[in-house]
């Protein structure tokens, strides 16, 4: 619980199509159990509730939509961790359920034999099934997804080549797409960094003439962070991961600092607030960093 949460989870693509999934589940769960329901004032449809029933159901969507965005920009702020993730959404569903006692209490449908404690929990464990249950399946099923990539980008056993393998041959860094073709593969001491563009990524290498190449595959960055974690390939960038073993010089510019590989035309790598204790972990493990 106390392990971060894996970073594709908050990915733009991901945040938005677990809450779309959770939205849809829990309108099909409130209509299945709203008529078996003894406190459930919300109806679809031409009667008293019904603008109640609209208004709860856009204040609901349009807080999770703001509490999600929030939670998608703070992953550059710090790490989330597991149980701050799940901690974040219960206290989604406590201040829905919150709301629609206030809404009961304000539009006089509480139930006779209900305290609007009993209400409150009883709303609490509904909403929790309507809203937890998709979100975990959802995060689940992405989790799934994103382990075959990283499973179809590192084997590479499986690809015929015709190049010999030499007895000091270097791991190498193999690149599918995000359809599972192999497009990409290099030598990893021939790679200088990788660079993020949207659904895309620019991978920057030495063709082995000493020259600079360029080469752009469909996939995210956040898919190779997590296939070639523990090697000398290291985030420090939301934009950029890059092979330490080009690294020259890490320099401090200002409050940051920026990392120079060993070839004079590719300029300065960034190195950001959040990855910094990182980078510097390996370029300084005693603490104190050199100019």
């Amino acid at each position: 619980m106390s392990r971060p949460l894996p970073r594709y989870l908050l990915d733009k693509f991901q945040v938005t199509g677990n809450l779309i999934f959770s939205v849809l589940f829990s309108i099909v769960f409130l209509a299945l159990y709203t008529p078996f329901s003894t406190t459930a004032w919300f109806r679809l449809g031409y009667n008293e509730t019904f603008l109640y029933t609209v208004a709860f159901m856009v204040f609901a969507i349009v807080f999770l939509v703001l509490s999600r965005t929030i939670m998608y920009k703070t992953k550059y702020l710090f790490e989330i961790k597991i149980w701050q993730y799940l901690l974040w959404c219960f206290i989604e569903v406590a201040i829905i359920s919150f709301v629609y006692v206030l809404l009961t209490v304000i539009i006089g449908k509480m139930p006779e034999d209900f305290t609007r404690t009993r209400l409150f929990m009883k709303t609490l464990l509904y909403s929790t099934i309507a809203l937890i249950i998709p979100n975990l399946l959802a995060s689940l099923y992405i989790m799934v997804v994103e382990k075959e990539k990283i499973l179809r980008l590192m084997n590479y056993s499986n690809v015929v080549s015709d190049e010999p393998v030499a007895e000091k041959d270097e791991q190498k860094i193999t690149l599918f797409d995000i359809g599972g073709t192999l497009r990409f593969s290099v030598r990893r001491s021939n790679l200088f960094y990788i660079e993020s563009d949207d659904n895309y990524i620019k991978v920057w290498y030495d063709d082995g003439e000493g020259n600079v190449k360029q080469y752009m595959v469909r996939c995210r960055l956040k898919t190779v962070e997590e296939t070639f974690r523990g090697t000398s390939l290291v985030r420090c960038h939301r934009k950029y991961i890059v092979n330490t073993e080009r690294v020259k010089v890490l320099r401090k510019e200002g409050d940051a600092f920026v990392l120079e590989l060993d070839k004079e035309s590719i300029a300065p790598i960034p190195v950001t607030k959040t990855y910094e204790k990182t980078v510097l972990g390996i370029f300084c493990p005693d603490g104190n960093p050199k100019n």
